[in-house]
C-alpha cells in the first residue's frame, strides 16, 4: 500500500477553486467504481475520487456471483470480466485437508458445481458465477466508468462536507500537489470502505461490532499445479496445529490465478495487537500449509485486517448516501462483500438519475435504505454464521477439545478407526461438511433478495411461501419486489434472457398477445409522466417468443396480465389480468413508484 505524508494537509493552503458535478463518489472499490459506471451509463455527470494512486493492490474480494454477473451483462462488460476471470468449472472443489500435499478430510462441490445444483444455477440466470480477484475487477470498472464520462481523480482525499437544500460542498485534498479545493455536488456517495469517513461524518447508526478477530493475508507465487490441477478450486482449507483464520481454527490457501498465484489467510490474536511478520515467517506459514518444506516460494505481500460483524440500519442522510463495506462489514465467508457492494450501487444509481432528470420525487431516494438495509443485515449475519459453522467440523473431528498438536493429530487419526467410535466420527464429519453448503451454495441468499418499499406497488398477494430452504435455494417469482426471473426468449435468429429485455435506462412492461392494450397504455402513461417505458409482447408471431415455454410458467400472471420491471430488474408491480383502464392503472403505479402521486390524477 502506498503511504503519504500525513502532515501534507496541514501545510497546504486552501484555495477557492470549486468544481461542480451532479454526483461525487468517494472510493473506487467495487461499490464506488460500479456507481460511477452506472451513473455514466445513464448519462449523469459524476466525479469519482480516491486517496490512493491506483486501484486495489491486493486480490481481496474474488467470488463474483450470478446477480453481479447479470449486472455486468446489463452494462456490456460481462465478456471483459470473464476474460480476466477463472471460469465457473475451475472453482468448485473446495477442499478440506491437513495440508495441500497432505491428507484430505473431504471435499464439497461449491458455487453450483455439484451436478445436483448445477441445474438450479443454470435455470436461474443467463450468467454463471466466476472468480475474479479485485485487482483485476476494479480496473475494468474504473476504465468502463471513465470511458463513459466519469471524471476519475486518484490521489484525491475526502476531508469533509457540508449539506444545504440544493447540494453538498465537499472539501478534498490533492495529495500530489498538497492543494485543497471544493467539489460541489447535488449528491454524495460514500463508498470509502469499512472505516468510512463519510459514514462517520453523517453519523450512520450501526449494529454489531468491528475487529472481532484478526487475520493476515500472505500473497505468494508457487507452482502448485501438480497438487491442485486435478481438484480445481479457489479454496483449500487446511486444518493443522497452529492454523487459525479469524478464530475459525483453519488456515486458508486461496487460488488467485491457477495454479501459481496464491493468497494465504492466517489468523492472529487481535487482542495482542498486530504481529510483526517477516518474510521468513511468511515462507514458513506457506510451506506448512502446502505441506512441502522445500517449496520454492516467492512472497509478494503481507497485509493485516480485522473480521467484523456490523451493519448500518440507515444508509443515508439528506443528500449523502453510503454503499458497500461502509454499510455492511463482515468476513469473506459466502463471497458476499463485493457482490453486495455492486448491487447497492445498482439499486441507488437509477434512483438518483431519475430524480436528477425530474422524473421522480425525492422520496424515491428514501427507498434505498428501505430496500438495501435489510440486505446489509442479512449478509452480515449469514457471513458470520458461516464462519461459526466451521465449529461443527472441528467438533466432529474432536479438535475442539484437543490440548496440543500431538492430541490434535491423534484425534484426526481416529476418524480412520475400524471401531464404532470411528464410524460415529465419520458420520459426524459427513454431517458437518453438509452444513458448509450454507456458505458455498447459498443460492437463495445470492439471488433471493426481495424489496418492500415505496418503490414497489403490491398486487394484494403475499410473497410466495418457499418450497425449499430459502437460503440454499432460489425460488423465482414475479411477486412485486422480487428479482425478475430469467427465461430464454427470442426468435429463430437470436436467444435472449428476459433480463436482456429490461434496460437500465427505464421501465419495461412484459405482457402476452392478449395483453396488447397494455402497450398503448404504457406509451401514453410514459408520455404523460415523461419517463421511458419499453413494452415487450412475448408470444408467437411477435418480436420475442417464449422459446422453451418457461416464461409462461414463471411470469405469475395470465397472458393478458402485465409485469412492470424497474431499471434494476426488480419487479415494481404486476397485474394478473387486463384491467378496464390500463392507462390510468399504469400512470397510477408509475407515479407511486417514482414518488409522484400528485401527478397520477392529472395523467
Amino acid at each position: 500500500m502506498v503511504t503519504f505524508d500525513d502532515g501534507l494537509a496541514e501545510t497546504a493552503q486552501p484555495t477557492t477553486t470549486v468544481i461542480e458535478t451532479d454526483v461525487l463518489i468517494v472510493g473506487s472499490g467495487p461499490a464506488g467504481a460500479s456507481a460511477a459506471l452506472f451513473l455514466s451509463t445513464l448519462g449523469i455527470s459524476n466525479t469519482m475520487i480516491t486517496k490512493y494512486r491506483w486501484t486495489a493492490n491486493t486480490p481481496r474480494a474474488h467470488i463474483t456471483n450470478q446477480r453481479t454477473m447479470e449486472i455486468f451483462r446489463d452494462m456490456g462488460i460481462e465478456d471483459r470480466v470473464l476474460a480476466d476471470a477463472t471460469p465457473h468449472h475451475l472453482i468448485g472443489d473446495t477442499v478440506f485437508c491437513t495440508a495441500i500435499a497432505g491428507e484430505e478430510i473431504g471435499r464439497i462441490l461449491t458455487w453450483g458445481n455439484h451436478p445436483a445444483r448445477r441445474a438450479d444455477y443454470e435455470l436461474a440466470s443467463p450468467s454463471l458465477n466466476c472468480d475474479i480477484p479485485q485487482t483485476y475487477l476494479e480496473p475494468i470498472l474504473v476504465r468502463g466508468a471513465t470511458v463513459r464520462g466519469t471524471q476519475t481523480r486518484f490521489s484525491t482525499e475526502y476531508l469533509g462536507h457540508t449539506q444545504d437544500a440544493d447540494g453538498v460542498n465537499v472539501r478534498v485534498l490533492d495529495r500530489f500537489s498538497g492543494s485543497e479545493y471544493t467539489i460541489r455536488a447535488r449528491y454524495l456517495i460514500g463508498a470509502d470502505g469499512a472505516r468510512s469517513q463519510v459514514a462517520a461524518d453523517i453519523g450512520l447508526p450501526y449494529e454489531g461490532r468491528m475487529d472481532i478477530a484478526g487475520s493476515m493475508n500472505i500473497t505468494f507465487k508457487a507452482d502448485l499445479s501438480a497438487l491442485c490441477g486435478h481438484r480445481p478450486s479457489v479454496l483449500y482449507w487446511v486444518i493443522q496445529p497452529g492454523a487459525d483464520v479469524g478464530g475459525i481454527g483453519a488456515g486458508l490457501v486461496r487460488m488467485v490465478r491457477p495454479w501459481n498465484e496464491w493468497l494465504i489467510v492466517w489468523g492472529f490474536d487481535i487482542d495482542q495487537g498486530p504481529p510483526e511478520v517477516t518474510e521468513e515467517d511468511a515462507v514458513a506459514i506457506v510451506r506448512n500449509l502446502v505441506g512441502d518444506q522445500q517449496l520454492d516460494v516467492e512472497i509478494t505481500g503481507v497485509s493485516l485486517w480485522g473480521n467484523n460483524e456490523q451493519y448500518a440500519t440507515n444508509l443515508q442522510q439528506g443528500r449523502v448516501f453510503c454503499a458497500g463495506d461502509a454499510v455492511h462489514k463482515h468476513p469473506p465467508s459466502n463471497g458476499l462483500g463485493s457482490n453486495t457492494s455492486v448491487q447497492d450501487s445498482y439499486n441507488l444509481a437509477w434512483k438518483i438519475a431519475a430524480v436528477l432528470r425530474g422524473q421522480a420525487g425525492a422520496g424515491l431516494l428514501d427507498t434505498y435504505t428501505a430496500e438495501r438495509a435489510p440486505v446489509a443485515r442479512q449478509i452480515v449475519v449469514r457471513a458470520n454464521t458461516s464462519a461459526r459453522e466451521f465449529g461443527a467440523l472441528f467438533s466432529a473431528l474432536g479438535l475442539d477439545t484437543a490440548s496440543d498438536a500431538e492430541q490434535m493429530h491423534a484425534r484426526l487419526e481416529e476418524r480412520k478407526d475400524d471401531t464404532p467410535e470411528g464410524a460415529a466420527k465419520r458420520a459426524a464429519v459427513r454431517e458437518a461438511m453438509e452444513l458448509k453448503n450454507y456458505e458455498f451454495n447459498a443460492h437463495g441468499v445470492e439471488l433471493g433478495q426481495h424489496y418492500d418499499s415505496g418503490a414497489v406497488v403490491g398486487d394484494g398477494t403475499p410473497p410466495p411461501e418457499p418450497t425449499r430452504d430459502p437460503e440454499l435455494y432460489y425460488q423465482p417469482s414475479t411477486h412485486p419486489g422480487a428479482r425478475l426471473p430469467h427465461a430464454w426468449v427470442g426468435d429463430s435468429l437470436r436467444k435472449l434472457s428476459t433480463h436482456d429485455l429490461a434496460g437500465y435506462d427505464g421501465f419495461t412492461l412484459l405482457t402476452g398477445i392478449t395483453g396488447q392494450p397494455w402497450v398503448t397504455a404504457a406509451q401514453k402513461a410514459a408520455d404523460a409522466l415523461g419517463v421511458r417505458v419499453e413494452s415487450v409482447v412475448i408470444g408467437p408471431g411477435r418480436e420475442v417468443t417464449d422459446l422453451y415455454f418457461d416464461w409462461a410458467e414463471l411470469c405469475g400472471v395470465a397472458e393478458d396480465g402485465a409485469v412492470l420491471v424497474r431499471p434494476d430488474k426488480h419487479v415494481g408491480w404486476r397485474s394478473h389480468h387486463l384491467v378496464e383502464d390500463p392507462e390510468r392503472e399504469l400512470a397510477t403505479v408509475l407515479s407511486r413508484i417514482l414518488d409522484r402521486d400528485g401527478d397520477a390524477a392529472s395523467s
